[in-house]
């Protein structure tokens, strides 16, 4: 294979993004080299993209394409399969090598659009979830709800019988809640807001911080709150012992470490399944050439916008 094209990171530029050729990549015997039709941006990587001050990088977690070369091993998905697929880093590329354990066969119904939003996002939100045990009948706290995410945390959630309460920092944004399957939605940037309809078993936090620290306040006795936050916001969080429910449970969860005691694949392949029945359905709110990443990826970070931004490689 010549050279392909990859999305680098260049902090010497003022759009900081650029599309450069490049070496295509070589295969660990475990790896299938994958043709990437679509990826989608996620918060955490495009901050770090912001912040880069020196170094050229290529990023990127989440992708979907087609099998162009199976793994060496035998593992994994065929040639001409079509994947999902998710990377520690380097996704924002025309052909990447993928470990066939962070790969899953996409079913026919599942465009490779789709398909792209589900690897962080659907994962994380998959995880929190399981944390809370069964959730019928119990009532469900998701921050940061127009998010990825959040998102798909409260379509799951609903799925499994939960009452659902989404949280937004912004009024605007509490009709696409809504229509995802919330049954109540507040405005409120610290959080408070949220009290009103506690207690809740679960909370799926997307917000960390000063809204971490008052949301947990809001949990039942024994129930759980996992934060997905990754300490995003800046903001050390901290309780009155006073203020916390007995039994209260804090999970702290970085889907790159989860992903290290269990592989992608399960997940990826359940998610797929989930969006091929119409379970869940992902809210893909911007769609756009790649060549336009430097655009989205700054609206991504001006919260300009629910849901997710898929770019197609094109």
């Amino acid at each position: 294979m010549d050279k392909i094209r990859t999305i680098v990171v260049d902090p010497a530029l003022k759009e900081r993004f650029a599309i450069r050729a490049v070496e295509p990549p070589g295969l660990a015997s475990n790896q299938a080299r994958v043709l990437v039709k679509a990826i989608s941006l996620n918060r955490g990587e495009v901050m770090r993209a912001f912040r880069q001050q020196e170094q050229i990088l290529q990023l990127g977690w989440d992708l979907a394409g087609v099998v162009d070369q199976p793994a060496p091993d035998g593992s994994g998905p065929k040639a001409g399969a079509r994947v999902v697929g998710l990377l520690r880093t380097g996704a924002w590329a025309e052909a990447v090598g993928v470990p066939t354990t962070a790969l899953a066969v996409l079913p026919d119904a599942v465009t490779f659009q789709q398909a792209a939003t589900l690897p962080v996002a659907g994962l994380t939100a998959l995880m929190a979830l399981d944390k809370g045990g069964p959730l019928l009948g119990r009532k469900v706290l998701v921050t940061g709800a127009s998010g990825g995410v959040g998102d798909f945390a409260i379509q799951m959630a609903r799925q499994s019988g939960a009452y659902v309460v989404g949280l937004v920092r912004q009024e605007r944004f509490k009709d696409s809640v809504l229509k995802i399957g919330a049954q109540q939605v507040v405005a409120s940037e610290d959080g408070s807001g949220a009290a009103q309809f506690a207690p809740y078993d679960l909370i799926a936090d997307a917000l960390g911080g000063k809204a971490l620290s008052i949301v947990f306040t809001q949990l039942a006795p024994f129930g759980v709150c996992v934060t997905y936050s990754s300490g995003l916001t800046g903001t050390d969080v901290s309780f009155s012992s006073r203020s916390v429910p007995p039994g209260a449970n804090l999970y702290f969860l970085l889907v790159f470490q989860e992903l290290q005691r269990q592989p992608a694949a399960p997940g990826l392949a359940r998610l797929a399944q989930l969006v091929a029945a119409g379970t869940i359905h992902p809210t893909i709110e911007v769609e756009a050439s790649w060549k336009e990443i430097a655009g989205v990826a700054q609206r991504l970070i001006d919260r300009d916008f629910s849901g997710k931004a898929v770019l197609t490689i094109d």
